[in-house]
């Protein structure tokens, strides 16, 4: 895997007691945790998604790299601040899971919101193919929860603007 100009910030990836990764892992990690956990997705770290995953959590199922993109580009349009409080890779398998605990702050409110998540990130070689962040460890059951994580995933790129190269990434104050 290149990690060249991935510009990955999140190089410090806490491991659980007997949880050994390997360099590769700690760079889908550290992307993951970039994109997803700090509100800082750039086209290089996408590159590492196969155009087809999918990210699921409470509020979206994602399904393909428009819709996956928008979700994370629309973080930095939703929150002023995003703290990770604390992360622990607990399981180097695949897939790779985590334990995380961020707090968002809401942008123009101030209002913060504390989410305990379990993540699991499912690869294939050196590719993302799924992450599910499953909020106190739980993604939703109801049937009525899923048409409303559909249309989340649906309207969200129509709102939020993904950069189409990396001097408009760069401009948006990505890297």
């Amino acid at each position: 895997m290149s990690t060249e100009n991935l510009n990955i910030e999140s190089t410090d990836i806490k491991t659980a007691t007997g949880v050994s990764l390997t360099d590769s892992q700690k760079t889908i990690v550290g992307s993951v945790l970039d994109v997803l956990f700090a509100g800082r997705p750039s086209l290089a770290k996408l590159r590492l998604w196969a155009d087809d995953a999918t990210f699921e959590d409470p509020i979206t199922v994602s399904a393909g790299r428009k819709k996956y993109s928008a979700q994370w580009y629309g973080l930095q349009a939703a929150f002023s601040k995003i703290e990770q409080l604390h992360h622990e890779v607990t399981s180097a398998g695949n897939p790779i899971e985590m334990d995380l605990k961020t707090e968002y702050t809401v942008k123009g409110l101030g209002t913060k919101k504390l989410i305990e998540s379990k993540i699991q990130i499912f690869t294939q070689g050196d590719t993302i193919t799924k992450v599910e962040d499953k909020w106190n460890g739980k993604l939703p059951e109801s049937s009525i929860q899923d048409i409303f994580r559909k249309l989340n995933a649906f309207t969200v790129p129509t709102l939020v603007s993904v950069p189409k190269n990396d001097e408009q990434d760069k401009a948006k104050g990505n890297i």
